[in-house]
């Protein structure tokens, strides 16, 4: 394929999102039509002053903004409308499948029911189904912030609604919070048949990753950037064929990189690891997961084979059934073909 090509193959090739935090994905539009309908006021005056405000000096100074803003979200209806406006964003970026972190400590903090917040939310991914055809998981992530008791508390309030869960998540500060202090309440959610998967080696060093690995015994490293810091650690990523779920764009919005073409994604998939390229939380990082691709492909740094095998990766790590990604590998063998 040729170089000006690329892009239309990024476009037309079918691909899964894994990374992607719902709560992120509320552009300031949103944020601002949903303050006005609960009466909530916002410091900012126009969507043009809350975009000016995503200059970001690091992932604290992101949270920051980032529960500010979650703070308009109270009705079911509200969570129902920022997922479907992801799902309408997301299969207009030709995503086929998507795994999507939900906080409920976020809200249920504040005084919003556990009930409401995933009621609106599953509406919205059955609704994706039946009028996109766009299949998803629910992962529950954890608040790695607060203390182990709480997130132990939350997956109790998550009990009723098990069958709608597909798996649980570890997010927020990482500095600071290591996999190991959530030991328990993961295995608990591995006796009920969970999946798990935890952000590691965004901010924190290579050992968050092993820990994730070993005390926490994911499935998925969300980030893990800095494995590339431990030889023994890769070589077991590799070995293992464990899945790292990479955000480009965030990562250079939350300066883990200092511009994109020193980001590690091409030279990760040269060394075999099985990365693959998601959007993190898009209204605040400047992209969904078009531009991801997109942007890590300037200059030349990916080809459309890299392009292909990302967007197999995709499916492969994904928690759909083995005979579903068979389906979608070959489906992007057809495209590329």
């Amino acid at each position: 394929m040729r170089p000006q090509g690329l892009p239309d193959f990024i476009r037309a090739v079918p691909k899964a999102e894994l990374h992607l935090h719902i709560e992120g994905t509320l552009e300031p539009e949103l944020m601002f039509r949903l303050a006005k309908r609960n009466k909530r006021k916002l410091r900012f005056k126009s969507a043009a002053e809350v975009r000016k405000a995503y200059a970001f000096a690091g992932l604290q100074s992101f949270l920051d903004i980032y529960y500010e803003g979650a703070a308009v979200l109270i009705e079911e209806e509200d969570f129902y409308d920022l997922a479907a406006a992801y799902f309408k964003r997301a299969a207009a970026d030709n995503v086929r499948h998507a795994e999507i972190f939900f906080d409920p400590q976020a809200h249920t903090s504040r005084g919003v029911p556990f009930a409401t917040v995933i009621g609106g939310i599953r509406r919205a991914l059955v609704d994706a189904e039946a009028t996109l055809g766009m299949t998803s998981r629910l992962i529950l992530s954890f608040l790695r912030h607060l203390d182990e008791a709480d997130a132990a508390a939350t997956l109790d309030t998550a009990l009723p609604f098990r069958d709608w869960i597909t798996g649980v998540g570890l997010d927020s500060s990482e500095l600071g919070h290591p996999p190991e202090k959530f030991r328990t309440v993961f295995a608990r959610a591995r006796a009920l048949g969970l999946r798990c998967v935890a952000h590691a080696g965004e901010e924190g060093p290579p050992a968050y990753i092993w820990g994730a690995l070993d005390a926490l015994r994911v499935e998925r490293i969300d980030h893990g950037n800095r494995c590339l810091e431990d030889a023994a650690l890769v070589d077991r990523l590799v070995a293992r064929r464990m899945p790292l779920t990479l955000c480009p764009l965030s990562n250079l919005k939350l300066k883990v990189v200092p511009d994109m073409a020193a980001h590690p994604l091409p030279g990760m998939l040269a060394r075999g690891l099985l990365v693959t390229i998601n959007s993190d939380d898009p209204a605040y990082f400047g992209g969904y997961i078009n531009e991801n691709f997109k942007a890590v492909a300037a200059g030349e740094r990916l080809s459309a084979n890299d392009v292909r095998q990302l967007a197999k990766n995709s499916f492969t790590a994904s928690f759909l059934s083995a005979a579903d990604q068979a389906r979608w590998i070959a489906a992007i063998d057809r495209v590329a073909a």
